[in-house]
């Protein structure tokens, strides 16, 4: 299918854009272990990821992707976490095959492009950065940029404001069930990218309007128009 050439495109960052979880995974063991509690490995983290710091650490402490630890712990743990966490953003982290010429490909078209992603901003930009595509990203709207975040549509509709676009005439890319609900809700067309964390579920099955294999195949995607 093609999709009408939008004005925007905002691209998620975890799970879209960089697997983020080996630092992830890395810096939740590490708190575990400051606690004296059981280490939760690579895979369970890649499965807990893309709700953001707050989410992933009470996960990790309560085994459950829907857990609440209790206050006083989890207030221990995040402090641990975003210390640990602070040195090792960037460590193990890489960009997703065809990530780079995506935007590269974007960049040549003079598409608008913005990041929105769950993270704190305290990670996001040095993520960014140490990948080097921060120069693609005219606006980034981080986890704690607004009160919001996604699956909440008001980081979307922040962004599309900053551009001066209108929600119809934005695109939304990311790989997760909260990425489409965002985009549905924020009236964008989404598409999703088939790897990525989506908790271990099927992103097809959540309905986009496209999925693909890789971000060099975005710009094909999209019809010319005048």
């Amino acid at each position: 299918m093609t999709l009408q050439a939008p004005k925007m495109i905002l691209i998620d960052l975890d799970g879209t854009l960089v697997d983020s979880v080996p630092d992830l995974a890395f810096s939740v063991d590490r708190m575990m272990e400051r606690l004296d509690m059981p280490v939760r490995g690579e895979a369970k983290v890649r499965n807990w990821v893309g709700n953001g710091v707050e989410r992933l650490v009470k996960r990790a402490l309560t085994n459950n992707l829907d857990g609440e630890p209790e206050p006083a712990l989890y207030e221990r743990a995040l402090a641990a976490f975003t210390e640990i966490y602070r040195e090792n953003n960037a460590k193990r982290s890489h960009l997703y095959p065809g990530v780079r010429e995506g935007l590269e490909a974007l960049a040549r078209d003079d598409v608008r492009i913005g990041c929105v992603t769950n993270k704190p901003a305290r990670f996001t930009a040095p993520l960014l950065r140490a990948m080097d595509i921060d120069r693609y990203f005219e606006v980034v709207v981080a986890g704690d940029t607004l009160p919001q975040k996604k699956p909440d549509p008001a980081p979307l509709l922040f962004a599309a404001e900053q551009f001066d676009v209108d929600p119809e005439d934005a695109l939304m890319v990311g790989d997760s069930r909260s990425d489409v609900t965002a985009a549905r809700a924020a009236g964008f067309a989404i598409v999703c990218v088939s790897y990525g964390y989506n908790h271990g579920g099927d992103i097809r099955e959540q309905r986009p309007d496209a999925v693909i294999d890789s971000l060099t195949e975005l710009p094909d995607l999209m019809a010319r128009t005048a």
